[in-house]
């Protein structure tokens, strides 16, 4: 007896984006066994028992004959449980349950429980995006997983409950609408505000020229000056994403596992804790993942006690802060993961942590200290301030309350705005984003200006990179001033910022 062989269109995650993967199931007589081929791991074999069950308690046939899936292209790792209901939708089609015409209409994916019903799967707009790119115009995912599969337009996602239903929408004899993406994005509650931080107004001012410009920023000074309860109102300060940002934010959470289905409406905080590792920091893992930088992708990555970090984890980040995205080889497979984050860091000034002559470190313990921050790290953070602990006085008075993080964020709103029309056109997004010929073109100095900072790269104080992003930073707080060009005081902050970091650490 012949064989019948069944195709069904489903997608695998690769990274924080999805490959179309074919299912083909063939039945044909022979003892009854289902197999599954093509590079599965221990969860997609597993699904052989998922599916027969599934099948059963749905009232559906399975077959008392041999069962073989293959998951091509054979080359690719197929990793999860998300091709279950592929698997299911093959031997329905294989043995006539379903119109092989109908099959071939739609992309689907999910998990099916023993019982028949659909399990939310990770990476619902990686999958429907992948869909989209491959041609199809329809995608069956649980109903959980709908209206996060629907944020993607010119496609048609339809979030069915159970297997049952998608057998009789197939049939002709059920019918639904496409799922419409949620029209609220997902705001946690309103976090903190800047208006409770008293004093430290040279801290404040450099985390607004950062929020303005996207630029990174280390806080140096001793405990409980409030360098932790400043980086966490960073976030409060910035403008919230655009649609395609928004987008990109909640594609990743979708791919980790930390979306809620709606579309993202804040830029991502993330704070990992000191004793991370690298791969965790920046990503990887035998099925890589997406690591720290890339979850904090368009938003924040805030990296308290830098000097605690191993010294192995903080170099990983030298290419992602230059680059704007990691590449991870797995498997002779290279992986992409965006990773254009803001980074907040806070660190104190030597290991004992005290100022003054309340020191007890020696200048072997303070050089010790010191050089767990390496140079090249150093160059590649645009603003460093030292803060110091505030008088009693300045922590009680009601006189000049400290400005609210939304008056901050009108004038960092309009200050990327200004960018936002500058950089029209290119892959730029803000003036931390511009490379050295977007530098040259938008950072126009003066000749005098221009002398001024090439006797700072003759003599030492800049690297060239120091310089471009000493421009950059020069840019970014001419924008705050609405000034079109850069004038001698915005160069001369911006160097001093630049300039900073022995200072701050000897502090």
């Amino acid at each position: 007896m012949a064989g019948v062989l069944a195709s069904v269109a489903t997608f695998a995650l690769v990274g924080i984006d999805s490959n179309e993967v074919t299912v083909e199931v063939d039945v044909r007589r022979g003892l009854p066994v289902f197999t599954i081929v093509g590079l599965p791991d221990r969860a997609v074999r597993e699904a052989k028992d998922r599916v027969r069950s599934a099948l059963l308690n749905s009232g559906l046939d399975f077959p008392l004959e041999r069962v073989t899936a293959n998951l091509a292209p054979a080359d690719l790792r197929k990793a999860g449980p998300s091709f279950d209901l592929a698997l299911a939708v093959g031997v329905l089609s294989a043995t006539g349950q379903v119109p092989h015409e109908s099959v071939s209409e739609y992309a689907v994916c999910g998990e099916l429980s023993l019982g028949g019903a659909l399990r939310p799967i990770h990476g619902a707009v990686a999958v429907a995006s992948g869909a989209r790119r491959a041609g199809y115009g329809r995608l069956i995912v649980p109903a959980e997983n709908a209206r996060e599969a629907a944020l993607l337009p010119d496609i048609d996602v339809f979030g069915v409950p159970t297997l049952e239903r998608i057998v009789d929408l197939m049939r002709g004899d059920w019918t639904t609408r496409p799922a419409e993406p949620d029209a609220d994005r997902s705001t946690s509650a309103s976090g903190p505000d800047l208006a409770e931080v008293r004093g430290q107004s040279d801290a404040r001012r450099a985390l607004e020229i950062a929020a303005a410009g996207g630029h990174n920023v280390l806080m140096v000074g001793p405990p409980g000056v409030g360098k932790t309860m400043l980086a966490r109102r960073v976030p409060g300060i910035l403008p919230p994403p655009s649609f395609d940002e928004a987008v990109e934010i909640t594609r990743i959470q979708s791919v980790a596992g930390l979306g809620d289905g709606r579309l993202a409406g804040r830029r991502p905080f993330r704070a990992p804790h000191h004793t991370i590792s690298a791969s965790g920091l920046i990503g990887g893992g035998a099925t890589p993942r997406p690591g720290e930088i890339t979850l904090a992708h368009r938003g924040v990555l805030f990296l308290d006690e830098l000097a605690e970090f191993a010294r192995y984890t903080l170099e990983a980040l030298r290419q992602p802060l230059e680059n704007g995205f990691v590449e991870i080889m797995r498997g002779q497979r290279s992986l992409r993961f965006p990773a254009q984050f803001m980074l907040v860091a806070a660190c104190n000034g030597c290991s004992c942590g005290r100022i003054g002559g309340e020191c007890t470190c020696n200048e072997a313990d303070r050089l010790r200290y010191h050089r767990r921050l390496s140079g090249p790290l150093l160059d590649r953070i645009d603003l460093v301030c030292a803060l110091r602990p505030g008088g009693a006085l300045e922590l009680v008075t009601d006189d000049d309350a400290p400005e609210s993080s939304a008056t901050v964020r009108e004038r960092v709103t309009a200050a990327r705005e200004r960018q936002r029309a500058r950089l029209s056109g290119t892959i730029a997004t803000c003036n931390a984003a511009m490379d050295a010929r977007l530098t040259d073109a938008h950072v126009k100095l003066s000749p005098e200006l221009r002398a001024g900072l090439a006797s700072a790269v003759g003599a030492g104080s800049l690297s060239y990179r120091g310089q471009h992003r000493a421009l950059r930073l020069a840019r970014t707080i001419a924008d705050l001033d609405g000034r079109a060009r850069v004038g001698p005081d915005h160069l001369a902050e911006a160097i001093g910022y630049r300039l900073g970091a022995a200072e701050a650490m000897a502090a």
